[in-house]
């Protein structure tokens, strides 16, 4: 069996099962039949032999009355058991965050169409209690929450007694945003998002200044740091991004949150990339490996990463072989793994590697000429746009584009052409960094090698009228 933490993490989690049942005057196997499990796995659990199974952390915490802290254990970072005395983080954390104007909560972060039922949601592991499932609280309480985080004021001591509340409450609210703003384009989504994230992190800042370190509240700050960089990307605005990426990734740090700084390392290669900084691109590739080796999914990352980057820098065999590692690396993905991240398995997870892999490769065939790689790109990109969710539009464009100047490289003008015209006025329009991205691309490439054969001639005669 794969354990989703090291022996030491289940010795801690025995150690306080065992207190717990203790003080609550129950023996093993009372406890055993009060959950439905045998007493001989209360007994080895106590004994941090073995890791508990899913969804029996939260009954024991239910029979047991802790409050989640059996949960919050198990949801700890490897390497830093749960301690709810732990030390506060540096103040400087809290400070020099990004302002702007305090705009209502957009309607999207409430949507119940979007509201989630249960934690984890679009990725997002619950701030206390990691992977191992929370309700979240009814949608109509969630406004009053809000307010309660968002009205000014000199002080927090009034949100001490609801505070696991309204962080899950905070985090099907940024679920929601995810899905609104990421993935259907809501204009409101990212001064939601920052607004929020403002609060939230002057939240933290007054449990820091209590001498108790805001476990929750920084776990939760990096998720909404992540997706307003992500946000600020996809408004054209590479510096404010990077400043949130940044931001992100010392609240990561302050709680050792893994998982977090390995997907903002990940937003931080890509703008780095989209620099033309193979240098830099392949730093940051090689951090998110840094980051746990012994998290597959944190390595496999690092791969399609290094992949990218080594293509930027011209380098066929290093690339080559990473994408190798990658697809190796993916096809073992266990358990844990699709825990942690969800997005990088099943469908959405060959989406993405395929995509990665797609870019890879067009890129190096764009620096050698060689057909051959780019009909590989050809192949990549298409299995990655065909297994495409629906909800995805923007990523479905650049996935269009990007397959379009596949073709263009492997010498297929016309087919490069029949993918881009239909969508040449939605792609202009956007300010998506990625997607300007590709555009340029694929332009200089079919004016450039194909400026004379009709079909680039049409296209060509656009180009004015869609303002380029």
């Amino acid at each position: 069996m794969e354990t989703a933490q090291p022996v030491e993490s289940w010795a801690e989690f025995g150690r306080r099962l065992r207190a717990r049942r203790r003080q609550a005057g129950l023996t093993q196997l009372q406890l055993g039949l009060k959950v439905g499990y045998h007493h001989s796995l209360i007994s080895r659990l106590e004994a941090g032999l073995r890791e508990p199974p899913a969804g029996l952390v939260g009954r024991l915490d239910s029979v047991l009355g802790t409050g989640g802290e059996l949960a919050a254990v198990v949801a700890a970072p490897c390497g830093t058991p749960y301690r709810p005395d732990r030390p506060p983080a540096d103040p400087r954390l809290f400070a020099a965050v990004p302002g702007g104007g305090e705009s209502p909560v957009g309607r999207d972060a409430l949507d119940p169409a979007l509201w989630p039922s249960e934690l984890p949601a679009e990725g997002l592991a619950c701030p206390l209690h990691g992977t191992v499932g929370c309700a979240v609280p009814d949608r109509a309480g969630t406004p009053g929450l809000l307010d309660g985080l968002t009205a000014p004021r000199d002080g927090f001591d009034g949100l001490t007694g609801s505070e696991p509340e309204l962080l899950h409450a905070l985090t099907a609210v940024l679920a929601c945003l995810i899905r609104g703003a990421l993935h259907r384009g809501a204009s409101d989504g990212v001064t939601t998002v920052e607004r929020l994230l403002r609060a939230l992190v002057r939240w933290a800042g007054a449990v820091n200044s209590t001498g108790r370190l805001p476990y929750g509240q920084l776990r939760l700050a990096a998720q909404y740091a992540q997706v307003a960089g992500r946000l600020r990307m996809q408004c054209g605005q590479s510096s404010i991004g990077m400043a949130w990426f940044g931001h992100g990734l010392g609240w990561a740090d302050a709680v050792h949150d893994a998982s977090a700084r390995a997907t903002l390392l990940s937003d931080v290669c890509t703008l780095v990339r989209l620099d033309r900084d193979a240098g830099s691109a392949l730093a940051y590739a090689e951090a998110i490996g840094a980051v746990d080796p012994r998290r597959r999914w944190v390595v496999t990352l690092s791969h399609l990463y290094r992949a990218r980057g080594h293509a930027l820098g011209h380098d066929i065999a290093e690339c080559r072989r990473h994408i190798a590692l990658a697809r190796r690396g993916f096809a073992r993905l266990g358990h844990r793994d699709r825990l942690e991240a969800p997005w990088l398995s099943g469908a959405e997870g060959e989406m993405r590697v395929e995509s990665a892999i797609g870019g890879a490769l067009r890129d190096l065939a764009a620096a050698t000429g060689d057909r051959m790689t780019a009909r590989r790109a050809v192949d990549a990109t298409a299995r990655s746009r065909a297994r495409l969710p629906p909800l995805m539009r923007e990523t479905r464009l650049l996935l269009t584009l990007r397959l379009a100047d596949s073709w263009a490289c492997a010498g297929d003008p016309g087919a490069a052409v029949a993918l881009a015209a239909p969508v040449l006025d939605e792609a202009v329009s956007s300010r998506e960094l990625m997607i300007n991205a590709e555009l340029r691309g694929l332009h200089g490439r079919l004016l450039a090698r194909w400026g004379d054969v009709p079909e680039v001639r049409e296209y060509r005669e656009r180009l004015p009228a869609a303002g380029i």
